[in-house]
């Protein structure tokens, strides 16, 4: 997951400040994002014992991390990023371009071939603080995800996934309506109230 442009001591501070940061520390989580997730799934109910997932730009994965503890282990995670992520349990991790095909084939592998009940992603582009620029980019991570969805998701399948309010989100939002049988937009309180985040929440996939 993409941090704000820069390492100024004013973005230093306010980490240090946010009660997630401290909190995630205190819990033991890998990032400040594992309380996204978890707000979205105690308003869902997303997570159910032998599932199998997808976390799409996973490291360095407090989401896998998240649904691995809920579930005891009763679970099967495939974690994709480009970045290096240090090992979890029941978390197979494959670092690369889910986008291509050797990657795309190493996570049909490591589902054995079977398509999966969840895909989510909390992915976002490097910020450059320039929303003509930023907001393209993040649109088309989400439909690249979108993309995976259709790939791997079996019918009824689930999908959480990352946006940010902007051009392109309403036909986005429109296309997921299609897909799935019902669609919600949410604001996780652990989201900054500054931040144009939001999260898409599909439910029942039809193929």
């Amino acid at each position: 997951m993409s941090k704000p442009r820069g390492t100024s001591r004013s973005w230093k501070e306010r980490q240090e400040r946010d009660p997630y940061v401290q909190m995630a520390r205190r819990d033991g989580w890998r990032s400040r994002a594992v309380y996204k997730l978890l707000q979205i799934d105690e308003n869902e109910r997303l997570l159910k014992k032998d599932m199998v997932v997808v976390d799409l730009g996973a490291a360095p994965g407090g989401w896998s991390q998240y649904v691995t503890e809920k579930l005891n282990g009763n679970v099967r995670i495939v974690a994709v990023d480009l970045l290096p992520m240090d090992v979890l349990p029941s978390v197979e991790f494959i670092q690369g371009d889910f986008t291509e095909e050797d990657v795309l084939e190493s996570i049909r592998d490591a589902t054995g071939g079977a398509r999966v009940d969840l895909v989510l992603s909390d992915m976002a582009p490097n910020i450059s603080g320039q929303r003509a620029v930023d907001q393209p980019r993040s649109m088309h991570l989400a439909e690249l995800a979108m993309d995976l969805c259709r790939e791997v998701l079996k019918e009824g399948g689930d999908f959480v996934c990352k946006l940010f309010q902007g051009e392109g989100i309403d036909a986005y939002i429109a296309e997921a309506k299609k897909a799935f049988e019902r669609v919600k937009v949410l604001k996780p309180k652990a989201s900054r109230p500054g931040s144009r985040e939001v999260y898409l929440v599909a439910r029942n996939y039809r193929l």
